[in-house]
């Protein structure tokens, strides 16, 4: 079991930067991919960035490619999302997950896919 917690979200001015924290309780963080995953108003949760328990793969959506940067620290429990660039079409629920298959090599990104949710926190982009 983890239970993940989000912090980081804000409403900020197009252009502006974000990080976003996700800290998660339990021993078996370490082992468990962890993912970035996003909702706005009227749509479907989407992946947003991944990577695997050791940060060998990274993987990230076309729409933010460039802009954002997943990190991981397994000593420290918190997976980030580091946002720069941001777009008012970036505006949603933003939720961490984790993908409970120990040691997995690969990066999911379908959320169905995924185990464990925090609760979501907001970024709201102005233009």
């Amino acid at each position: 079991q983890v239970q993940l917690v989000e912090s980081g979200g804000g409403l900020v001015q197009a252009g502006s930067s974000l990080r976003l924290s996700c800290v998660a309780s339990g021993r078996a963080f370490g082992m468990y991919g962890m993912a970035w995953f996003r909702q706005a108003p009227g749509k479907e949760r989407e992946f947003v960035a991944g990577t695997t328990w050791n940060t060998r793969r990274t993987e990230y959506a076309d729409s933010v490619k460039g802009r954002v940067t997943i990190s991981r620290d397994n000593v420290e429990n918190t997976v980030w999302l580091q946002m720069s660039s941001l777009k008012p079409e970036d505006t949603a629920v933003y939720y961490c997950a984790a993908d409970s298959r120990a040691y997995s090599a690969h990066v999911l990104t379908h959320a169905r896919e995924y185990d464990y949710w925090g609760q979501g926190t907001q970024v709201t982009v102005s233009s």
